[in-house]
């Protein structure tokens, strides 16, 4: 009797241990998991909808819809005219689609792709989001340099925002304040929705074309992506940059897990995944570094289950020294990345 309670009692302090070190070696790598076949052609952003669990990704003439748990994919809900973002609004019901190649947006039902209104935009409409405060759509238009508000529920522009210069993505706190990239100037505009209009400009030292922004509510701080290698993490109070990070050069997205307290930063350059841990107001860092693909800049992820889903496609050699590569065909998929 006392050899197998001996036994027993080694047993469970075997068990205890190995639970033990596991908890303490921290989660399991991130690797890619899966690929999604799409159709071919550029595209730029990736957005999810928690609510129909679909991810969509703005395909240059068309919008592609994925089902992440059957795997459905419908190449083409909508028609589009160079496409740069398929933005859900709240409910999941409806899309917001900005056409950089006609100047306008287009409001789509998310299920059918019937497009139920076209609004006219600044010039080449690109990063769009929506602002629970103002109850409005920001249209960010990188050539003209201004933003274009979007009432949805009126189907119609209700003002515009003068910036100036090269806008890239933006991101709202909710409660009263859009931050947005200006690429070709290296800082942070800062928005006051009620007011309509600029009260900041932040200089972001050492960060060369800012493009993807994220913003993470619980610490109060903004993650920007520097086509140079380098995230800057910003206080969205100060604007004061509290840590500069490496990453893969080429970056073109930043997207903020809250729930884990990470956020990703994918390059397009280097073919990489950059995860960055966010601790508090200053601990932020980069744990992990995945191999993914060149090319693989944008992405999204699934609150839900934390897989992040990074569009991709295999490249030919550009025809010049120093010129854009083409992609092949057949070879555009989502990757899927989890642990």
């Amino acid at each position: 009797m006392k050899t197998k309670f001996l036994a027993a009692s080694i047993l469970a302090l075997t068990v205890v241990t190995a639970a033990q070190a596991l908890a303490a070696a921290g989660p399991a790598p991130m690797k890619i998991v899966d690929r999604i076949a799409g159709p071919d052609g550029g595209w730029d952003y990736a957005n999810f909808d928690p609510v129909h669990r679909r991810l969509y990704v703005a395909h240059g003439a068309a919008v592609t819809a994925i089902d992440v748990d059957t795997g459905k994919v419908t190449p083409a809900l909508v028609a589009a005219q160079r496409a740069h973002s398929a933005l859900p609004l709240p409910g999941g019901d409806e899309l917001l689609v900005t056409n950089g190649g006609a100047n306008t947006a287009t409001l789509v039902d998310a299920m059918t792709g019937v497009v139920r209104a076209t609004v006219a935009t600044g010039q080449n409409p690109d990063a769009a989001l929506f602002d629970p405060a103002s109850g409005l759509a920001f249209v960010m238009n990188g050539r003209s340099g201004d933003i274009t508000l979007i009432d949805a529920k009126a189907a119609k522009a209700v003002g515009g925002i003068p910036v100036g210069g090269k806008l890239e993505f933006g991101a709202t706190d909710g409660q009263g304040r859009v931050f947005v990239n200006v690429e070709d100037k290296g800082e942070i505009a800062v928005i006051d929705t009620a007011a309509r209009k600029v009260v900041a400009h932040w200089a972001m030292v050492g960060c060369d074309e800012p493009s993807g922004l994220a913003y993470a509510a619980d610490v109060r701080l903004l993650i920007a992506a520097c086509a140079n290698g380098k995230a800057e993490v910003v206080s969205s109070v100060s604007g004061k940059i509290v840590a500069s990070l490496p990453v893969g050069e080429e970056p073109d997205a930043v997207f903020y897990d809250a729930q884990r307290h990470l956020a990703y930063v994918p390059s397009g350059g280097a073919g990489t995944l950059s995860v960055i841990a966010v601790h508090g107001p200053t601990d932020v860092a980069v744990i992990e570094t995945v191999a993914t693909k060149p090319g693989a800049r944008t992405g999204t992820f699934d609150p839900q289950t934390g897989k992040v889903y990074l569009p991709s496609a295999d490249y030919d050699p550009p025809a010049q020294p120093g010129g854009r590569r083409s992609a092949k065909s057949g070879t555009f998929s989502v990757l899927v990345l989890g642990r």
